[in-house]
């Protein structure tokens, strides 16, 4: 067994519980309106997709953890989890314990987290793969079946003709409709994951908060939040872009079936696609 890390960083209770207040006070302004809309019943296409698509459960992104090398004084490990060991001087993560246990994942991980940060960010997909998850679906068949298609199905359907997909994203293209998959430059698989990826992609950036908490508690419970926020701003992004008509909603549409449209496109992707390398090179970092 790999010797425990000893704690590089001690944090006095006061200073530990107002790290902890500041994280939860700050997932809570995402957790509440989303928790709220669950008790009515309600669903919301945007805001709630980070918590339906993505299995971490919301008490789980509230919970707070220093990451490793922190000693906290005058803590309870039981406050914190099973990774967790007493010392005579404070509480602090078994991170050669955790590393033990997940090696395999960790390692999936951090190859796929290097492999997409070494390539060009590519930017020429115009967010499609969101069109041809409806291609050649009625209005009834769509996923988001109670926001209105922008375009005919017809119509819709002849943007993908005419712009093609260029989907590098596995989790993506798996749910295209069976006739938009061979429209698609590549046939990603998850066994070609970390050939495929790219750092332009936004669901790569968006998955950087997949990879945060699947990494947790090996990095700072504030890395996972950031990559949430991201996450959460890309979103919104992806969905402008599609072709759903989510302006009630307070979402305007991104008409990437237009040249405007596009370059607006690419040039928001651009500044994403820059924030997620720094999250990225942090999560490689913390590894």
């Amino acid at each position: 067994m790999t010797a425990a890390l000893a704690p590089a960083a001690a944090l006095d209770a006061v200073d530990w519980r107002a790290r902890r207040r500041a994280h939860e006070h700050r997932v809570d302004t995402w957790l509440t309106p989303h928790l709220a809309r669950r008790h009515r019943g309600e669903k919301h296409p945007v805001e709630d997709f980070l918590f339906t698509y993505y299995s971490h459960r919301p008490a789980q992104l509230r919970r707070w953890h220093p990451g490793p090398g922190v000693l906290l004084r005058d803590a309870d490990p039981a406050e914190f989890g099973r990774d967790y060991r007493a010392t005579a001087a404070g509480v602090t993560l078994d991170t050669a314990r955790v590393r033990e246990r997940r090696a395999e994942s960790v390692e999936w991980i951090r190859t796929l987290l290097a492999a997409t940060a070494g390539r060009p960010a590519q930017l020429g997909c115009f967010g499609m793969h969101e069109w041809a998850m409806v291609y050649r679906q009625t209005q009834e068949e769509v996923r988001h079946n109670a926001w209105p298609l922008r375009l005919t199905p017809e119509r819709t359907a002849a943007v993908v003709d005419e712009r093609g997909v260029r989907c590098s994203h596995f989790d993506a293209y798996r749910f295209f409709t069976a006739p938009a998959r061979p429209l698609n430059v590549l046939t990603p698989t998850r066994q070609t994951q970390h050939a495929n990826e790219q750092p332009g992609c936004l669901h790569a950036n968006m998955d950087l908060y997949k990879w945060a908490y699947k990494l947790s508690p090996l990095v700072p419970s504030e890395l996972v939040a950031d990559a949430f926020a991201l996450a959460r701003e890309i979103r919104t992004l992806d969905m402008r872009a599609s072709p759903y008509d989510l302006a009630a909603l307070g979402y305007p549409p991104v008409r990437v079936e237009t040249p405007e449209g596009r370059a607006e496109y690419a040039a928001t992707q651009r500044l994403f696609a820059e924030r997620a390398a720094v999250l990225r090179h942090r999560l490689l970092a913390a590894l």
